[in-house]
């Protein structure tokens, strides 16, 4: 029976497995469709549209998929999503901000102000807490494709404004409006990105006790397991001890 169970298990991880595949896909397309109809449906014309299929690439989307959600975003059937930001405080005072793309507003507001009551936080006004973040661009590359100075020298004739590099990875950032064209200096030089899009950047960390810090993880989780949420960011920094526990 022993060997019955374990395979039980095995399925039981692989089916949370695709169900989590799944729902990744889902946002990913979602994220593609929208983009697309937003902005033109040529990626080398369309910033968002180019690093929502990069993140797709990234996650070993099929083709097929990619290219169904750009046609998608042409078609007069298709949903009709809106592209909305929710802001709060999560424990111990973590400003949060939650990026969502919903086709029924009163849903989804409800679900994320329930997520940040249970782990007591409290979803608050738009704008509440957007100033403590720089809504700037991002291109990321792994290490290995430049040394530290090399990706310097290449993101400053690009245009960029900042560069982040270490074992992770180079995260190179740039004002909003110059991220098509950074990015597009970038890959001619290191070709496609790990990573390209806007983010919201913390202009300062607040340090939370591990108490505190594991609350704010179930909040993320929580969040980020809800299928009209994209992108989740907060400004805390958590102990070794927690980072290690989250497997981060």
């Amino acid at each position: 029976m022993a060997g019955h169970s374990q395979f039980k298990n095995i399925m039981h991880k692989k089916g949370r497995a695709d169900k989590a595949r799944s729902k990744l896909f889902s946002k990913l397309a979602r994220e593609i469709t929208v983009a697309a109809k937003m902005g033109m449906p040529d990626p080398a014309f369309n910033p968002r549209l180019r690093g929502a299929i990069i993140a797709a690439r990234a996650e070993n989307m099929p083709k097929d998929n990619i290219e169904r959600a750009i046609k998608k975003s042409q078609g007069a059937d298709n949903e009709n999503y809106e592209d909305m930001r929710y802001e709060g405080y999560g424990p111990g005072g973590v400003a949060v901000i939650v990026e969502v793309l919903t086709d029924n507003r009163n849903r989804t507001a409800g679900d994320v102000r329930a997520a940040f009551t249970k782990s007591g936080g409290n979803l608050a006004e738009t704008g509440a807490v957007s100033f403590m973040f720089d809504h700037v661009g991002v291109v990321e590359y792994d290490a290995k494709v430049a040394s530290a100075d090399t990706m310097l020298e290449a993101a400053i004739d690009a245009g960029a404004d900042d560069v982040v590099s270490g074992d992770n990875g180079h995260e190179v950032f740039a004002a909003s409006d110059s991220l098509g064209s950074v990015a597009k200096a970038l890959e001619a030089k290191f070709g496609e990105p790990r990573k390209s899009g806007l983010v919201w950047k913390p202009k300062n960390t607040i340090a939370v006790d591990d108490d505190k810090g594991e609350k704010m993880l179930n909040l993320l989780e929580a969040l980020n397991e809800h299928d009209d949420v994209q992108n989740v960011y907060a400004n805390f920094e958590m102990s070794d001890a927690l980072l290690a526990k989250a497997g981060a």
